[in-house]
């Protein structure tokens, strides 16, 4: 055994004795952590001139996940309204990061892909904050980390149809029938 794996923790190890009770309880609070500390994270960045914010970088690393997106598309991924999307696209494709083209099936629909240079940035910043993450994941094995996103999926899973629920039925079955994805 490798000694990264022989240091890695059992989960109840590596989760700390403080913390027992209902598991459920404690994935709540732990995700419910984890999104203060992003949000307070996105809060206190500084604007720098030339420097792009987290949230640009969000619309970077979406595009860097699918060829071309919609504003639309884009705006649901990245967890931002279509009108902030569409503001934060014109300072990168003025800055030579995404490019927009017209859908060739719906003219009405611009998409946005990504550039050489936007993909080296994006790759640059994905070097950049690889290592903190596999540091910070680094006392967990291999299964519990697959478990772990399969229990972020499942909650990404509930909020969509919490979202669903919100919108109403008749919007979702007309979304559906117009092929429009919200998520």
């Amino acid at each position: 055994m490798s000694s990264a794996a022989e240091n890695r923790l059992p989960l109840r190890d590596a989760v700390g004795q403080s913390q027992q009770g209902d598991p459920a309880e404690q994935v709540a609070r732990s995700f419910k952590g984890a999104m203060a500390a992003l949000r307070r994270m996105r809060g206190r960045e500084t604007r720098r001139p030339g420097e792009l914010t987290d949230a640009q970088y969000g619309l970077l690393f979406c595009l860097r996940e699918q060829a071309q997106m919609s504003v639309r598309e884009l705006a649901c991924a990245a967890d931002l309204s279509p009108a902030s999307v569409t503001e934060m696209l014109e300072g990168l494709e003025a800055a030579g990061l995404v490019e927009r083209t017209r859908s060739d099936r719906d003219r009405r629909v611009v998409l946005t892909s990504l550039t050489g240079g936007g993909r080296a940035l994006v790759e640059s910043r994905r070097a950049q904050w690889d290592p903190r993450l596999r540091g910070a994941l680094e006392p967990f094995r291999e299964e519990q980390l697959l478990a772990a996103a399969a229990v972020l999926d499942r909650l990404r899973d509930m909020f969509e149809e919490v979202a669903d629920e919100r919108r109403g039925p008749v919007l979702v079955e007309v979304e559906a029938e117009a092929g429009v994805a919200d998520h």
